[in-house]
């Protein structure tokens, strides 16, 4: 693992500009993977976020084949497919045919969340009850078997094919909790940990990814651990103006914590007047914990980032930069691929 080369790449949520519209957050979304692409970045995956007025990232299987049939040669995937929603039969179908469209460009994120008690009804093919029981285990692994003929003889499902090759989408379960972290290294998987959402818990998860670590025949995943972190990263050429460029993200997240994600964006400037005042720059005081936002100029980000990746043994980090203005979320992407010399 080269820890003196930290790769970089990218999750998309597909903001939707505050003077636009969907469909230009759509254009949006392939701007920003093209210069992603000539900038070095080593993928950008989409996320599944439902019933969000702001974003139009509520469906990576849509996304990643018009993002991949304007770019040549980023990887493009989905950050992730939120599985617990869904048939993994259909799953494996829909990402084994992307596989087949682009071969070897293919990311297949594959995560589990609630979506709010609605949406996750609403996204139930049956409605005669509310579904509360936890059977992530048991999807996970049937969509394992899918994509690796693994039923057995006899199996109701042993006769069915999702693909008739070996060219398999590149697999990667996704997560931020124990459980995540626990199955990758059981079924030996690709493990991108969501440092955003669990810096506090992150460096003791991924730990026990590596412990654990099981190597498996089953062609999904490596013979080692591979574990990708994603964190917040909010760059500029100054540090104030890294500071303004974090503030809208900041105020998303105390709406979102007070059940008011799809209140309207705010600009920088109107952010910062409704937070009480400018965020501040983020301090490493301990590598095992990253800061909720890493907020700095390249050679700050540079120099943490750096500090972070050797104490997590990555040698890949995952950016997430969100901000409904694209040329300011573009600036900061540049100058992080500049500094880190991705090129």
């Amino acid at each position: 693992m080269n820890l003196s080369k930290v790769k970089l790449s990218f999750v998309e949520l597909g903001p939707i500009p505050i003077e636009g519209n969907r469909h230009q957050a759509v254009k949006n979304v392939i701007e920003t993977a093209q210069k992603l692409e000539d900038w070095g970045y080593s993928r950008v995956w989409f996320a599944e976020h439902h019933d969000t007025a702001n974003f139009i990232s509520r469906a990576p299987e849509v996304i990643i084949p018009m993002v991949a049939s304007n770019t040549s040669k980023i990887k493009v995937g989905s950050g992730s497919v939120l599985l617990n929603h869904y048939s993994p039969f259909k799953v494996a179908e829909v990402f084994t045919l992307l596989g087949d469209m682009f071969p070897g460009r293919i990311n297949m994120g594959i995560g589990r969340a609630t979506t709010g008690p609605v949406a996750d009804y609403a996204l139930q093919r049956n409605r005669k009850f509310r579904q509360m029981t936890d059977d992530s285990d048991e999807q996970l692994e049937e969509l394992i078997m899918w994509l690796t003929k693994g039923f057995e003889k006899g199996h109701p499902f042993a006769g069915i094919k999702t693909h008739h090759d070996e060219a398999l989408p590149e697999f990667w379960l996704l997560g931020s909790s124990a459980w995540s972290a626990a199955a990758a290294a059981r079924w030996g998987l690709n493990y991108a940990f969501a440092g955003f959402i669990n810096p506090d818990h992150a460096y003791y998860i991924t730990d026990t990814y590596r412990k654990n670590f099981q190597p498996q025949s089953n062609g999904l995943g490596s013979d080692k651990p591979h574990l990708i972190l994603s964190l917040s990263i909010y760059c500029a050429d100054t540090m104030e103006v890294a500071c303004k460029l974090a503030a809208p993200a900041v105020l998303m997240m105390q709406r979102l914590r007070a059940g008011k994600l799809n209140e309207p964006p705010e600009t920088e400037d109107g952010a910062i007047a409704l937070l009480g005042g400018m965020p501040g720059p983020s301090v490493l005081d301990d590598a095992t914990v990253p800061p909720r936002y890493l907020i700095g100029t390249p050679e700050t980000i540079r120099k943490d980032l750096r500090t972070i990746a050797a104490t997590f043994k990555v040698d890949e980090i995952m950016v997430q930069c969100i901000t409904h203005n694209l040329q300011h979320r573009l600036q900061c992407l540049q100058l992080l691929g500049d500094v880190f010399e991705l090129k």
